[in-house]
This record gives structure tokens, C-alpha cells and sequence, in this order.
């Protein structure tokens, strides 16, 4: 096997790193160009956050009481 930095060829593995590099950038520069970003207005709902709030945490309440029964000693 040659060695690569005696023989020159450690030129040509630099050329291919740079030109796939190029070719990248290239890509992105291209995508970013022709990519058109549509403004879309903010959707504001009639909500209120307590009721909401209030509704989760008794839910919560129940799943906890009918899914697990405590012992009555701790050991």
C-alpha cells in the first residue's frame, strides 16, 4: 500500500472534501431561495383556562381512586 502523502494523492481527497462541501452549499443556497414562507394568522379560541384546569384535576382525582387501592399498613 502507498502512502498517500508521499505520493500526491492526498491533493485529490482534498479537491473531493471541497467539491462535496461546494455541492452542499450549494443545495442549501438553492432550497433557501426558492422556499416561500406563508404568514398565517394566529388563531385566538373563546376559551377559559380554569374551567379547563379544573375539569383535568378531577379527572385526575378519579383515575387515581379507581385505579389503585392503597394498603392499610405500610410495611
Amino acid at each position: 500500500m502507498q502512502n498517500p502523502f508521499e505520493t500526491g494523492h492526498i491533493r485529490n481527497y482534498i479537491l473531493l472534501y471541497v467539491s462535496v462541501v461546494v455541492i452542499m452549499i450549494l443545495f442549501f443556497l438553492a432550497g433557501t431561495l426558492y422556499y416561500d414562507v406563508e404568514k398565517i394568522d394566529k388563531k385566538i379560541f373563546d376559551t377559559v383556562n380554569k374551567d379547563v384546569e379544573t375539569v383535568s384535576h378531577q379527572e385526575k382525582k378519579e383515575k387515581s381512586f379507581t385505579k389503585f387501592k392503597l394498603l392499610e399498613k405500610a410495611y
